[in-house]
């Protein structure tokens, strides 16, 4: 793929956060935008705020047959798609595993993997009849795909097995020889000021737990900086419209691994292994954790 001028791209997640930023830099490359996202009030605002080639369809990535329908209305509006970001994601609070309660897990899997694959369910298999040249992005996170935290079991657990099944997605569009290929984004180059904070309110009653988390295993993006701040810590906060077009470069170049400063993981990877292969846990606990 030489360019993105009158490509057609859906952004899954693609209301707030990452997935804004995604699009906000595909419509300047001369996308044409579809945001998928559970939330109508951010979807509005969003497309108001972006305008030009973008246009919203509300999608609970969580039920394959939203997705089906984003789909049908991708292309009865226009035809193709050229470009899928699986992007949606939640989270949950800080919890050791026998803390958590079955549908924080219900919640979190439900979005971050099944919705991954109910997206390429979705409109692979239509990006294949079409016979054009794509890519799929799937969002992962370090914390799963790279080095999890023991604290975020939840997520973690869910961003590793997004890592793995685009590993296999990417190996699959090579081996049947397609014009398709598949990349992971793995966010970085500082904290991240997006929705994953307060996914909480996005959460289905439902999917609501029995039992309320402990107090302070869960908080905002505000509150986490001043806490840091007050123990004399300072993290550098990525820009998210700086991310966003390094994926896209990192899809016009076809990379596999679309992350910043992404020689940084091989010591963590390479450590990682050496735990591994001496028959030890390569997690770090820290005391109280949970």
């Amino acid at each position: 793929m030489q360019d993105f001028q009158n490509k057609v791209a859906v952004v899954t997640g693609g209301a707030s956060g990452i997935g804004k930023a995604l699009a906000k830099a595909l419509l300047g490359r001369g996308a044409k935008v579809v945001i998928a996202d559970v939330e109508d009030g951010a979807l509005k605002a969003a497309t108001e705020e972006l305008g030009g080639a973008v246009s919203g369809v509300r999608v609970d990535v969580r039920d394959p047959e939203s997705l089906k329908a984003c789909a049908d209305a991708v292309y009865e509006q226009h035809g193709a798609c050229h470009l899928l970001f699986n992007n949606a994601g939640v989270g949950v609070a800080n919890l050791n595993v026998w803390e958590t309660e079955p549908t924080d897990w219900q919640w979190v899997h439900g979005v971050n993997v099944n919705g991954v694959v109910h997206g390429i369910q979705a409109f692979v298999p239509r990006m294949i009849a079409g016979g054009e040249e794509g890519f799929v992005v799937n969002t992962s996170s370090g914390d799963g795909g790279i080095s999890p935290l023991a604290e975020q079991c939840v997520y973690a657990s869910s961003k590793a097995a997004v890592s793995i099944l685009t590993e296999c997605l990417a190996a699959q569009f090579q081996s049947n020889q397609l014009k398709l290929g598949a990349g992971i984004l793995y966010p970085a180059g500082g904290l991240l000021k997006t929705g994953i904070w307060t996914t909480k309110r996005n959460r289905p009653e439902e999917l609501s737990r029995d039992v309320a988390v402990p107090e302070g295993s869960e908080m905002t993006f505000d509150q986490f900086m001043s806490g840091m701040k007050a123990a004399g810590m300072d993290f550098p906060v990525q820009d998210l419209d700086e991310l966003a077009e390094h994926c896209l470069d990192g899809v016009l170049a076809g990379d596999f691994v679309i992350m910043l400063g992404r020689e940084g993981m091989e010591a963590q990877l390479v450590e990682r292994a050496r735990k591994l292969a001496r028959g030890e846990c390569p997690v770090v606990a820290h005391p109280g954790m949970g």
